[in-house]
C-alpha cells in the first residue's frame, strides 16, 4: 500500500460525536443524518485497505482523549442511534481538538506525519466551520484534499455549499459526492 508511487491517504471523520445541544443543533442533526451511511462506507473501504481512519473531535469539557467517555457525553434519546453507528473502531485513531481546526491544538500533524499521509479525506460536521478551518490548515501544511461532498453537514444548507465552493476553488481540494477519486482506490 505504501510505496514511493502510492500516496497515503487517511480519512478524518470530525465532530461526529456530537450531542447536538446548541443554537442550530436540530437542523445540524437533521442534516448529519444524510452523511453517516456514507462516511461509513468510506471508512470501511480505508479499513478494508489498511489506511488510516482519525476521528478528531471535540472534548465536551472532559480534556481526554478517551472516546468512551466523550460518547457517553454526547449519547441522549436523539443521538443514540447516530453516535452507535459511527463510533471508532478499536483500529482507529482517536484526537480531541480544543476549538474548531483539526490541527489547532492537537497532535494531528505529528500524527499524519509519522503515517506518511499526504492527502486527507475530510469528512464530519460542521462543513462551513471545523470541516473547512480543518481544511485550510490542512493546506497551509501543503496536503492534498478530498472532500466528498455527500459526506459532510452544516446546520445550513446554503453555508454547507459556500464551504465546498472555498474548499474547491481557494484551497485547491477535490469535490466529489460520487465516490473517492480512482487514484486513491
Amino acid at each position: 500500500m505504501n510505496n514511493s508511487k502510492t500516496p497515503t491517504y487517511a480519512l478524518l471523520i470530525i465532530d461526529m460525536i456530537n450531542d447536538f445541544n446548541f443554537s442550530h443543533g436540530d437542523m445540524l442533526f437533521e442534516h448529519t443524518l444524510p452523511i453517516i451511511d456514507p462516511i461509513l462506507q468510506l471508512k470501511k473501504e480505508m479499513n478494508k485497505r489498511g489506511m488510516p481512519v482519525i476521528y478528531i473531535n471535540d472534548h465536551y469539557q472532559l480534556w481526554q482523549a478517551d472516546y468512551s467517555k466523550i460518547i457517553s457525553a454526547c449519547t441522549n434519546s436523539k443521538t443514540a442511534a447516530m453516535i452507535k453507528s459511527i463510533s471508532p473502531g478499536e483500529n482507529d485513531y482517536f484526537l480531541i481538538k480544543p476549538k474548531h481546526s483539526a490541527f489547532y491544538g492537537t497532535a494531528l500533524n505529528t500524527l499524519l506525519h509519522h503515517l506518511g499521509v499526504k492527502t486527507l479525506i475530510l469528512t464530519g460536521i460542521a462543513g462551513n466551520i471545523c470541516v473547512l478551518f480543518s481544511a485550510n490548515d490542512a493546506y497551509m501544511r501543503e496536503y492534498s484534499l478530498w472532500i466528498p461532498s455527500n459526506c459532510i453537514a452544516s446546520a445550513s444548507m446554503q453555508d454547507n455549499q459556500f464551504a465546498l465552493t472555498m474548499m474547491k476553488n481557494v484551497l485547491k481540494a477535490k469535490i466529489d459526492k460520487s465516490g473517492p477519486p480512482p487514484s486513491i482506490f
